[in-house]
């Protein structure tokens, strides 16, 4: 079936605006830091951050793997790019209430979330606990179950319009709220 008929929505990491800005400033940073005459200091410092966490950031968006999927069988949260396997996760229908789009601070700015809320009684999804929930009460402006089931929109582009074409085709009737 055709990518923009289909009503499964997938997203991948690749490169989106803010990967693709990090990458180059890493490039020329690294690049700058090898420049003769620069301090000793600065390059062992600045190499390991600027040119591995740019090689890091080329590699998670070369990846290609699933950030967020939404199909028949339910929602596949994409893990983490440092522990793939050990972070994703996968909700099914009969677990999901709805589903919030909604934004974490981050100094002046702001990341996105896209995230699922489940029944009561759910099963704990990776890093779901005590300890995360303590801490989640604090930081994110969501219930920490719902913060626990979110991925940040970045590194992959979000389609609002697809999400909700495909939750209206495989679970008519979950709301989608919009919590910016």
């Amino acid at each position: 079936m055709d990518r923009d008929t289909s009503p499964v929505y997938q997203a991948r990491y690749g490169f989106d605006l803010r990967t693709s800005t990090v990458v180059a400033l890493s490039a020329a940073f690294t690049a700058a830091l090898l420049l003769p005459g620069m301090p000793l200091l600065a390059q062992v410092l600045g190499l390991p951050l600027f040119g591995g966490g740019g090689l890091f950031m080329a590699y998670t968006a070369l990846s290609r793997r699933v950030a967020f999927r939404v199909d028949a069988t339910g929602v596949l949260l994409g893990g983490s790019p440092a522990r793939y396997r050990a972070t994703t996760a996968h909700v099914p229908w009969e677990d999901i209430t709805g589903f919030v789009l909604w934004r974490q601070a981050a100094g002046s700015a702001s990341v996105p979330y896209v995230g699922v809320t489940r029944r009561q009684g759910a099963p704990s999804l990776p890093g779901d606990g005590p300890k995360a929930h303590a801490a989640l009460r604090f930081l994110a402006p969501v219930p920490p179950g719902t913060a626990v089931s979110s991925r940040a929109v970045t590194g992959w582009r979000f389609d609002k319009e697809r999400l909700e074409t495909a939750v209206a085709h495989f679970a008519p009737g979950t709301p989608v709220q919009d919590a910016h």
